[in-house]
C-alpha cells in the first residue's frame, strides 16, 4: 500500500517546479475568497488511477479544499463519467489543477494498458509484472498505476533484489561465476535479497539450474517453444519469468508455457495520456 509520506516528496517538488513564488495568473484575476467547486471530468475510456494521489495534492497545496470522490481507483470509467468533485478556494483549485491530472492522465494510462495485459493471460497462472523502464522521479506512481490496473510490481529499484543480466554474467565472467560472487556479497554483506538470473538461451538455463543457490530464472528473448522447453527443465525448481518483446498479439502463448511471471516494459513506457479535465461547474 502506497502512503502519503511516500510521495509528499514528490508532490513538494513538483509544486516547487510548477509554482514557485506563486500561481500568478488566479492570483492576477480572483479574489482571495473566492470559493469555488470543480469536478473531474472522464473524456476516454478505461481504468481510473490516481484518485487517492489526488486528494493528497488537493490537500497539500490547501488542506481546507474538500474532495468527495465518486469513484473508486482501478473503477472502469468511460467518457462522461465524473470521478470526484473539489469545493474551496478557487485559487487553490486552480493551483493544484495541472498536477492534479497530468498524474491522473499518465496513471489512468499505466492502469488501463495492464488491465488489457492481465486480461490476455486470464486463466492461466501468469502473473503480469513492470520494470524499471519508468519515468525517473514518479517510478512511484507508475508502479502504484501498475497495481491498480490488477499487475504486480518487479522490483522496485536497484537495492531489493539481485538481478543478474547479460552485462553482469559477461562482466563477471560468467553465470557460474556471477552467482558465486552474488552468494558471497549477500552472507558477506548480510543481505537477505531474492536473486534472479537472465538466461539468453537453453544452455544458460541448464547452466543456472545445475548452479542452483537463487530464486528465478529469466528467459530473455525465448521463443514460446523455447519457453516450453525452459519451463520442462526447470521443473518447479525455481520460479521463471519470460521477458523482452513480448507484445499484446504474443503474450498469451508465452503465459500459456506456464511461466510464472511475464514482464512487460510497454507498461510503462509505451502509454497514451487518458484524456481527463477538470471544469468548474
Amino acid at each position: 500500500m502506497i502512503t502519503k509520506e511516500q510521495v509528499l516528496p514528490f508532490i513538494y517538488l513538483a509544486f516547487a517546479e510548477d509554482v514557485r513564488d506563486g500561481d500568478h495568473s488566479s492570483l492576477a484575476c480572483i479574489p482571495q475568497e473566492k470559493i469555488g467547486r470543480a469536478h473531474l471530468l472522464v473524456k476516454d475510456k478505461g481504468i481510473i488511477a490516481g484518485i487517492q494521489l489526488a486528494k493528497w495534492i488537493f490537500e497539500s497545496i490547501d488542506p481546507k479544499l474538500k474532495v468527495n470522490d465518486l469513484l473508486k481507483d482501478g473503477n472502469a470509467v468511460k467518457k462522461g463519467d465524473i470521478v470526484f468533485t473539489v469545493e474551496g478556494s478557487s485559487i487553490s483549485i486552480l493551483t493544484a489543477e495541472r498536477l492534479v491530472l497530468n498524474c491522473m492522465q499518465r496513471m489512468s494510462a499505466i492502469a488501463t494498458k495492464t488491465k488489457e495485459y492481465v486480461a490476455l493471460v486470464k486463466g492461466t497462472n501468469t502473473t503480469i509484472l513492470d520494470t524499471r523502464k519508468t519515468t525517473p522521479g514518479i517510478r512511484i506512481l507508475e508502479k502504484w498505476a501498475v497495481r491498480i490496473g490488477g499487475g504486480a510490481n518487479h522490483r522496485f529499484g536497484l537495492y531489493d533484489m539481485i538481478m543478474l543480466k547479460d552485462n553482469h554474467i559477461d562482466y563477471a565472467g560468467g553465470i557460474t561465476k556471477a552467482i558465486e560472487k552474488t552468494r558471497s556479497y549477500l552472507k558477506e554483506k548480510n543481505l537477505d535479497l531474492k536473486i534472479e538470473v537472465e538466461a539468453r538461451d537453453l544452455k544458460e538455463v541448464r547452466e543456472i539450474i545445475l548452479m542452483g543457490g537463487i530464486d528465478r530464472i529469466m528467459l530473455d528473448n525465448f521463443t514460446p517453444t523455447e519457453t516450453i522447453i525452459a519451463v520442462q527443465l526447470i521443473n518447479g525448481a525455481f520460479e521463471t519469468e519470460s521477458s523482452g518483446g513480448i507484445t499484446d498479439k504474443t503474450i498469451r502463448s508465452y503465459a500459456e508455457c506456464g511461466v510464472d511471471f511475464i514482464s512487460v516494459g510497454a507498461l510503462t513506457h509505451s502509454v497514451y495520456n487518458m484524456d481527463l479535465s477538470l471544469k468548474a461547474f
